[in-house]
Parts: C-alpha cells; sequence; structure tokens
C-alpha cells in the first residue's frame, strides 16, 4: 500500500508537470493548491529533489520545478525513492536477501517464492508506467466521466 508521502508526491509531480517549462512553484503555492501540509511537502520534495526528479532555485522567482522530462519519470522510481522498493514482503527488499525469521529458508519459502512473482509483476507495471502515462490516464477518464449522456426530457 502506498503511504501518503507518496501518493503527495505523485500529486506534487503531476501539479510540475502541468507548469510552464523553467517557471518553478513555490512550495506554498504547491502545498495549497494540492492541499498537502506544507512541512509534509518540504521533506517530499527534498528527497525528489536529492533523487534528480526536481531541481531547485532559490531566491526571486524561485521553487521547484521537474528536473526531467515527465515520461523519463517512472511511477516506480518515486515509489523507491520515498518508500524504499515495493517488496511485499520483507524478504524480498535488497537488503534483506537472507531471509525472513518465519521460513529460514529463502530457496525453498513458497510465500517468498509467490511474493516474488507478485513483485516481479509490479515492477513491470511501475516500471515502464512514466508521470505522463499517469497524467494522460487520469485526463482520459477526466473527459470520459464529462461525457455524461443525460436522456432524460
Amino acid at each position: 500500500m502506498l503511504s501518503k508521502k507518496t501518493k503527495y508526491a505523485l500529486k506534487a509531480l503531476t501539479y510540475l508537470a502541468g507548469q510552464p517549462e523553467g517557471e518553478p512553484v513555490l512550495i506554498s503555492q504547491l502545498a495549497s493548491e494540492e492541499n498537502i501540509p506544507r512541512k509534509f511537502l518540504e521533506a517530499i520534495l527534498l528527497s525528489l529533489k536529492n533523487a534528480g526528479i526536481l531541481q531547485s532555485k532559490i531566491g526571486k522567482g524561485g521553487g521547484y520545478s521537474l528536473a526531467k522530462e515527465p515520461r523519463s519519470i517512472t511511477i516506480g522510481s518515486v515509489i523507491k525513492i520515498l518508500e524504499g522498493g515495493y517488496a511485499p514482503v520483507q524478504c524480498l527488499n535488497d537488503q534483506t536477501s537472507h531471509g525472513c525469521e518465519e521460513c529460514g529458508v529463502p530457496d525453498s519459502c513458497g510465500i517468498r517464492l509467490v511474493m516474488s512473482d507478485v513483485m516481479l509483476a509490479l515492477s513491470n507495471v511501475l516500471e515502464s508506467v512514466a508521470l505522463s502515462d499517469m497524467i494522460e490516464r487520469s485526463a482520459n477518464a477526466e473527459r470520459a466521466r464529462a461525457k455524461v449522456v443525460d436522456f432524460s426530457i
């Protein structure tokens, strides 16, 4: 399950992707427009900046903007930055290659084997869907929703 931190990050990235290129957005504006607590947003944006997803400019006309094109920012990369990965069980995290306390034998643990398949499927989707794809899907869904036909007389 995604944390609020990652959901807010994706909302912020979507907002920034909709801004004119080269025009940074102030944290206060972004927090207000997307209804994200400012202090929480500051930490999120700093993590994304440190990972090279965002760039910032200080001083007059400063703020945050995308450092990459929306088509080159995968949803998986954002999740990895903020969540540390998307392993469905702890023993599949990169740092824990030795297994878990419950099974003891990671190579033959049924839970680990099945969850490894789940993680592979998640990875395939999350690493192939870019921020631009997510924005486009949302816009298409909004257009479809807006085309509600009313047959009442």
